[in-house]
């Protein structure tokens, strides 16, 4: 016998790896460069030059054990203590090396913190569109997913609906800011109005309430836009952070879980996250990413860069006549699909060579996600077969 949930999620992939995989089919038949793959959030731009220059130092200066050997099990404690030294100076904070777990990136993060606080009935709310791998996260720990709607004008958080989406099942609600797929910043305003409601909520129903962060793109904003630091405004804040997207390591899964002292019960959540990464096998995030984070905390990769292309295919493609979501951060534009079944227009698209993810699976049918962290140059090229899809669709564009 096998566990046949794992074998569903094991034949099922996320529609993003599907469409990622689809286009290295066609890449082989086509030339990459004939392929305009939009599917993955993979950073194009380089990491930071004292990311590779660590790596290369720490190579030739240390030992392989010091390198390669395990660290503590929740990370190394020069590596923790530079991580909330940094917390510290940015945002005001007095946390402490001891309030932080490394782990293998976000979804590691997410998985452990969700393990760590939830058994079966557990309410868990997610406003859309999110990240899809929430799901699977939250309902492995026997958890369920209350999914609340954002504002779909704005795609701020909106209270009227979180207040109709939270129970007194509700254990935790999930922020993602700047959003995946939206690329939206909430608010200051926006992020006081939940810390206020929850508060009232955690005092109707006499438990806490935790607000997880989901933080991979943190430093990833545009314009001057600033990202609330949540736990500033509310106290039972559990942040989960990776550094794939700010020094674009994504493929060297490194981050980690912020369990404050001020939040209810906090040895007992943070001894609860030790123990779930014991029991998920996540003891010890990689060694020598945690002696490079050690050295690297703060930096960010070029921003500029991806401003430039934000501006290109936001500025192109409504040019053409499509209506996308103006994103304050991270590196994607939603993107409105001119009919109603996102997945019949993505479909049209790979007709072109166009990997675009209809947002079905994120929450809010009728979008589509385009990952523009890819190299402008693609950028530029894949605005003619745009412009053959908009073509295909040119009565819907007029409405």
């Amino acid at each position: 016998m096998i566990n046949n949930t794992m074998k569903n999620y094991g034949n099922n992939r996320s529609v993003i790896r599907d469409l990622f995989e689809f286009g290295n089919q066609r890449k082989a038949v086509v030339g990459a460069e004939n392929v305009f793959d939009f599917s993955l959030g993979n950073p194009n731009v380089p990491a930071p030059a004292k990311v590779n220059a660590t790596i290369r130092e720490l190579l030739d200066t240390k030992n392989d054990i010091y390198l390669h050997g395990y660290t503590s099990a929740q990370g190394d404690a020069a590596c923790r203590e530079a991580v909330v030294k940094d917390l510290n100076k940015r945002f005001g904070t007095s946390f402490r090396k001891e309030n932080l777990y490394m782990t293998c990136g976000a979804a590691a993060s997410l998985k452990i913190v969700l393990t760590a606080l939830y058994t079966p009935g557990d309410e868990v709310v997610v406003f859309t569109p999110y990240f899809p791998e929430y799901r699977v996260f939250i309902e492995t720990t026997g958890a369920s997913v209350r999914e609340c709607p954002c504002d779909p004008d704005t795609f701020q958080i909106d209270l009227i609906a979180l207040e109709n989406a939270v129970t007194e099942q509700t254990k935790s609600v999930i922020i993602n800011s700047p959003n995946n797929p939206s690329g939206v910043v909430y608010t200051e305003d926006t992020v006081r109005q939940v810390a206020s409601f929850l508060k009232q909520k955690e005092e109707d129903y006499g438990h806490p309430i935790y607000l997880i962060t989901d933080e991979p793109y943190r430093e990833l904003v545009y314009d001057g836009i600033c990202v609330p630091f949540v736990t500033k405004y509310y106290t039972d804040t559990i942040v989960c952070y990776s550094y794939s997207k700010s020094l674009a390591l994504p493929g060297d899964r490194i981050g980690y879980i912020l369990v404050p002292d001020e939040i209810a019960d906090s040895a007992d959540v943070y001894a609860a996250v030790c123990g779930a990464g014991r029991a998920l096998g996540y003891v010890c995030a990689p060694s020598l990413m945690q002696h490079v984070i050690e050295q690297c905390t703060g930096l960010v990769s070029d921003l500029n860069e991806y401003r430039e292309k934000r501006d290109l295919i936001y500025n192109a493609l409504t040019d053409l006549g499509f209506t996308c979501i103006h994103p304050d951060g991270a590196f994607y534009l939603f993107m409105k699909s001119p009919i109603a079944d996102a997945g019949a227009f993505s479909a049209k698209a790979k007709e072109f060579d166009l990997l675009l993810v209809p947002a079905d699976s994120f929450g809010t049918p009728g979008f589509v996600r385009i990952a523009y962290c890819v190299a402008t140059d693609m950028i530029r090229r894949s605005l003619p077969a745009f412009a053959k899809l908009a073509e295909c669709y040119a009565e819907e564009l007029k409405k």
